[in-house]
């Protein structure tokens, strides 16, 4: 803290304010007056809670302490906390403050996350003129501007990243001179996994949909089996080539590769694809199924319901995958291959920057509300 500074707590300079606000109860409602949620505005209704600017703060589940400016004449839902700035605080003052208090230390709750304002109401706080409120207030806005640019040039490059890897794949895929046949004429059959309840604690781990990332298996978050039949029956082979049956339809059809990373077997969402090995590589196939042609098919076959999605064996099957020759497909892996470590690379070092970035941003707040600005 800066010596000459006076310093009080977070009390001192706002006032908190509760809403009663629940999406039930506005469902009906129409009108001129803007109601917020943690994910930004929700709709219009015939009343307002608030007559002035204000801040408010997520203090119910995902997202809590994250802080948002909101108009006159407006209100939040029950999820969140009003923080009304006093005579003499500048709101972008106080809401960069917020933003500099580690809220994670005042988390309670685990299953449903919530802070309480009782705890962090005694956060020191400076109690500046609004001068001076109002000089910091304009050196973050303009360094935080900074670093919103940098931070978007990086998001953008990471998206330019990924889409050139989507695009060399596309354009292999979509060249007319190969044949197209459908998948199961080049598959000996289709195969679900296991049905049997998994433990916490067996022999062998059980992948599940959540454990496709990306084309491969992410091997934290097992589950394990200790049934003797399961165990031989869906126990995974080298180059086996997994789909999800069912999930959310953005996410049905992900398909990941299994590489012997240790023994293991399959549950029932997924299906192992048998291909004829003298007629399709492995690793193109799973290229393939991770495809905006494979996704694009798959979302005239599935059949939808209420957040949930599925393509079963026989529709898998009816996939039109593009067929060159074997080595033509083990040429292709290989370049494929090759770009994916480079764009991972490039990935790992452009997400690296953004967390320079936010590292960055909460260094500025610290010197800021310690009086190094």
């Amino acid at each position: 803290m800066r010596k000459d500074w006076k310093y009080g707590i977070l009390d001192d300079a706002v006032t908190k304010g509760s809403s009663n606000i629940s999406l039930n109860k506005i469902k009906d409602d129409e009108g001129d007056f803007p109601v917020y949620g943690a994910q930004g505005f929700v709709q219009n209704v015939s009343f307002f809670q608030q007559p002035k600017e204000y801040l408010a703060i997520i203090k119910d589940g995902a997202g809590i302490g994250r802080v948002s400016k909101h108009p006159n004449n407006s209100s939040i839902l029950a999820t969140m906390q009003y923080i009304i700035p006093k005579d003499g605080f500048d709101i972008n003052f106080v809401q960069y403050f917020l933003n500099s208090i580690d809220f994670e230390k005042h988390r309670n709750g685990s299953t449903i996350p919530h802070i309480y304002y009782k705890d962090y109401k005694s956060e020191p706080f400076p109690l500046l003129t609004l001068q001076e409120q109002k000089r910091i207030v304009s050196i973050l806005d303009k360094l935080f501007a900074d670093i919103d640019k940098a931070k978007a040039n990086d998001e953008q490059n990471i998206k330019n990243v990924k889409e050139l890897f989507d695009c060399v794949l596309n354009n292999i895929l979509y060249d007319k001179k190969w044949d197209v046949k459908e998948l199961g004429k080049v598959c000996l059959k289709v195969e679900y996994g296991s049905s049997t309840k998994s433990t916490t604690e067996g022999k062998l781990p059980v992948l599940r949909m959540g454990n496709i990332q990306k084309g491969r298996f992410d091997w934290n978050k097992l589950v394990y089996s200790d049934n003797e039949g399961d165990n031989k029956q869906y126990l995974l082979k080298h180059n086996d080539v997994l789909f999800n049956r069912t999930n959310s339809p953005e996410l049905v059809g992900k398909t990941a590769i299994y590489k012997s990373e240790m023994p293991a077997i399959f549950a029932g969402y997924l299906i192992r694809i048998h291909r004829k090995e003298d007629l399709l590589d492995a690793d193109y196939l799973n290229f393939y199924l991770n495809s905006k042609m494979a996704n694009e098919y798959g979302k005239t076959v599935m059949i939808s319901s209420v957040n949930q999605a599925n393509i079963n064996g026989t529709k898998l099957k009816t996939y039109p995958i593009p067929l060159p020759p074997l080595q033509t497909q083990k040429a292709i892996v290989q370049k494929l291959d090759t770009l994916s470590t480079e764009t991972k690379r490039l990935e790992a070092i452009y997400q690296q920057k953004l967390l320079n970035l936010e590292e960055m941003r909460k260094s500025i707040l610290f010197d800021a509300f310690n009086g190094k600005l």
